[in-house]
Parts: structure tokens; C-alpha cells; sequence
């Protein structure tokens, strides 16, 4: 068997009803030489069945992790391939068939392109409407990823791919130490971040980043998202992330009380200023929510001196 050119890689924990749509994406790609592998991060549920009923498959690999945490995960399969290419596709999303190809051509034609991702959409559940309080930035937290039609160099870490489609090139992983086990998320610890920060550090480095919107995945959107408290919590994580990664990028003091206070403020004043457009208000009132758990968690570590 031929050495892979690209790894298809599907981190898992407990996502048995989505994952085998997701590995049958990639077993149909147009793309030669690659290599899937799914890492049950631990899982509980009918994830390993699932991935044993597809095992016949050459291309398909197997590996179980027992240490909880998506950052861990993806580091463990990354040990566990030899290509030079990592794509990570989330257990709950569906790559299109061209996938591999274009992240393949984009990496061989560009020697300092160390991050690239695609284009995401949405697949809502069946029967449900989008709810008219999700406003566009704010169907970013379900996976929403759409910087338009053409390809274009991301120089600034806000723009950063999707976790759930999102690849890496080795060199640069290895470089960088992988990924910093501090952020993604663990469990039911709703973590993230960690992309952003590969951003940083590859800009930083003289590397590049894209998106290439012919790379292209859709993400289900599951039912118990579509409620407010859901959103709320997930601003209150990544409050709680933001924090973390600026420690992690020495970027900590007294600053961050104002920045975050700041910024909870614009919310609010945004979200009384959209009163009576309901996407609007909710979407600011979920930043400034958000900005509770960064300065909850900027104070801890000031008080405690956690390291």
C-alpha cells in the first residue's frame, strides 16, 4: 500500500447516531492514497460498532484514546498516520467528495501554507426552520463558515477555518508542538480556541493560511442547539477559552478585566440598541454573556496565580 499523501482524521466521543455518514464521506473520496482514521475519544456508545461494520475498508483505521479532549484526540491521530497533510472532519459533518483533492492542491502548490479550511453549511434537523433569533454571526457557533466564493489568504486569526473542517501540514504541527491540550473541548467542557491559536502562532512564523471554499463539508445541526440557554453557554466557554489562550500566549494582567469589560458593555448597549430585531439583540446579549465567563475566569487565575 502506497504511503498516504493525505489523513482524513475523525476525532469522536459519543456521536455514534452522526459518525457513519461522516466516515462514508470519506471512504467515497475522489482523492487516491489517503488514509481515514477515527479516534473514539473514549466514547461510551455504539461509536467502536460503528467504525468495525466499515473496518473492511483498506483506507480505514481504528484507534481508541482514552484521555478525554479534543486537542488530545487530534494530536493522537496525527501520531498515528505518516502522511504529510492532516484533515480533521468533525463526527457530525459530511465532507463533499472533493475534499481531499482540494486540500491536497492547495498544500502541494504552496510549500508555506501551514492551515487551510473550507467552506461550511448547515444541515438543520429534519422538519425544523432556521429560529429567527439566530442571526448569521451567531449560526457561527453551530459550524457556519462562509468567507465566500473565492480563495483567499486569512491574515488575521478571527477568520480562522472551522475546527470541523480544517486541515494542517505536518512540519508545522510538529514545529509548534501539536496541539495545546489546554484548549478544544473536553467533554462536556465546551473549550475552543485551539485553531484560532494555530492561526496566531503560524502567522507569527512566516507560514500562511487559506480558505479554499471548494473544500467543502456540511454540519448537522443537532436539535438540542436550537434552544437560547444552549448558545449562552456555549458564549460562556468561549469566554472561559479566549482567557485561556491569552494566558497561553503570555497576554495576561490586569488588561483583560477592561478588555472584557469592554466588551460585555458593548453588548449590552448593542443588545438594547437591537431591541426590536430579535437576532440582533440576542446576538449581542450572547457576547456580552460570554464575556462574564472570560472575566470570571481572567480573575481566578489573578486570585489563585494558576499556572
Amino acid at each position: 500500500m502506497p504511503e498516504p499523501q493525505i489523513a482524513a482524521i475523525i476525532c469522536t466521543h459519543n456521536r455514534d447516531t452522526y459518525l457513519g455518514a461522516a466516515i462514508d464521506s470519506l471512504l467515497v473520496q475522489d482523492c487516491q492514497d489517503i488514509e481515514v482514521v477515527v479516534v473514539d475519544n473514549a466514547s461510551s456508545d455504539r461509536t467502536r460498532e460503528v467504525v468495525e461494520e466499515r473496518l473492511p475498508h483498506p483506507d480505514l483505521k481504528y484507534v481508541y484514546e482514552p484521555v478525554i479532549g479534543l486537542s488530545v484526540a487530534r494530536n493522537t491521530g496525527a501520531k498515528e498516520t505518516t502522511a504529510p497533510i492532516l484533515a480533521y472532519l468533525d463526527d457530525d459533518a459530511v465532507a463533499s467528495r472533493q475534499w481531499l483533492n482540494v486540500l491536497v492542491a492547495a498544500y502541494k502548490n504552496n510549500e508555506k501554507l501551514a492551515v487551510a479550511g473550507g467552506k461550511v453549511t448547515l444541515i438543520w434537523p429534519s422538519g425544523i426552520e432556521p429560529p429567527s433569533w439566530i442571526s448569521p454571526e451567531l449560526a457561527g457557533n453551530l459550524g457556519l463558515y462562509d468567507l465566500g466564493d473565492r480563495f483567499m489568504y486569512i491574515n488575521t486569526s478571527g477568520l480562522t477555518p472551522r475546527g470541523l473542517n480544517y486541515s494542517i501540514r505536518r512540519t508545522f504541527l510538529e514545529q509548534v508542538g501539536g496541539f495545546d491540550p489546554n484548549l478544544g473541548r473536553q467533554g462536556k467542557r465546551l473549550l475552543s480556541n485551539e485553531e484560532l491559536y494555530m492561526t496566531e502562532l503560524a502567522l507569527k512564523q512566516g507560514w500562511q493560511v487559506a480558505y479554499l471554499p471548494d473544500a467543502l463539508a456540511a454540519h448537522n445541526v443537532a436539535p438540542e442547539r436550537l434552544k437560547p440557554s444552549w448558545f449562552l453557554q456555549r458564549s460562556w466557554w468561549q469566554g472561559i477559552s479566549e482567557c485561556y489562550r491569552e494566558e497561553i500566549a503570555g497576554q495576561t494582567g490586569v488588561s483583560q478585566l477592561w478588555r472584557g469589560s469592554e466588551r460585555m458593555a458593548r453588548g449590552l448597549y448593542k443588545s438594547a440598541k437591537y431591541f426590536s430585531q430579535p437576532a440582533q439583540r440576542f446576538d449581542n446579549l450572547v457576547y456580552a454573556y460570554g464575556q462574564i465567563g472570560y472575566l470570571t475566569t481572567a480573575l481566578q487565575a489573578m486570585l489563585f496565580k494558576r499556572k
